[in-house]
């Protein structure tokens, strides 16, 4: 099994107070999970349908990693601080070999 990542994409953030709360709360969550942030923050450029909204790409060991880390407990309490503060979409991926 290949290495685990993380996408996100916003559509849009409503409360930058809220972000801040998430974000202080999510990054030793996902660190403590063994995540890597390999990228976080505005696109330097967008193509066809993408959005100049913030982007976050976060490397793991493995899927199962970055799904135990999201279904953490620590990462769950970042999520409900996060609240309704933002849209966006989350994924998680396998690399390619």
């Amino acid at each position: 099994m290949g290495k685990g990542y993380w996408v996100a994409t916003y559509r849009s953030i409503s409360n930058p107070d809220g972000m801040a709360k998430y974000a202080e709360l999510a990054g030793p969550a996902i660190q403590a999970g063994g995540g890597k942030f390999l990228a976080r923050g505005n696109p330097s450029k967008t193509f066809e349908s993408g959005l100049m909204q913030r982007v976050v790409i976060i490397e793991f060991d493995s899927v199962d990693q970055a799904v135990k880390t999201h279904d953490s407990e620590a990462y769950q309490a970042a999520l409900k601080a996060l609240g309704n503060s933002a849209d966006r979409d989350i994924r998680i991926v396998e690399g390619a070999a």
